[in-house]
């Protein structure tokens, strides 16, 4: 009888105790449930889908970026984006002045087009400075003297509350 053979029967034989074998051969049970019990669990996490943008993955810890983002966003974009998003009106027109309305957040505008990085550089510099390209006039302001990085970036998150899973998958995949 060699090894293996060996360790196999003792795994088949009775426990007169009702608790596994301490062997080879129950180790390698337990290990064999551990196994199907993280598969179960990566397939319940699977399943759950996408309720909303990364940063509410976390659960209710994760919702503080986004509730200070509200405040900040209805406190200073609201304004001119609307207090849901929506932007002005014929944003994809200029003015007079050479200037484009505010555009919207939501999925009807062209926000979620661009990376978190570009966004944030939006945010910090104004419209201006971070498309600077010639013949282009931006009325967004620069933030980044009045706010803070994280209040910035909870901005964001806020503005990502905005879009549905197919605008928040395509964005992320812009990293």
């Amino acid at each position: 009888m060699n090894a293996t053979s060996r360790t196999e029967s003792r795994a088949l034989r009775p426990v007169r105790s009702g608790r596994f074998d301490p062997s080879f051969g129950g180790r390698r049970v337990l290990g064999y449930l551990g196994l199907i019990v993280a598969f179960l669990g990566i397939l319940g996490l699977a399943s759950c889908g996408d309720d909303g943008p990364d940063e509410m993955d976390g659960g209710p810890a994760d919702q503080a970026p986004i509730m200070l983002g509200e405040r900040v966003y209805q406190a200073n974009c609201a304004t001119c984006h609307g207090p849901e998003g929506e932007g002005e009106p014929n944003w994809q027109s200029p003015r007079e002045d050479g200037t484009y309305p505010a555009p919207p957040h939501d999925p009807s505008g062209h926000t979620w087009h661009h990376s978190d990085d570009v966004l944030l550089d939006i945010i910090r510099r104004g419209g201006q400075a971070a498309y600077g390209r010639e013949g282009f006039r931006s009325g967004m302001p620069a933030w980044g003297e009045r706010l803070s990085d994280d209040e910035i970036r909870a901005v964001l998150a806020y503005i990502k509350t905005f879009w549905g899973p197919e605008e928040r998958e395509f964005q992320s995949a812009l990293e």
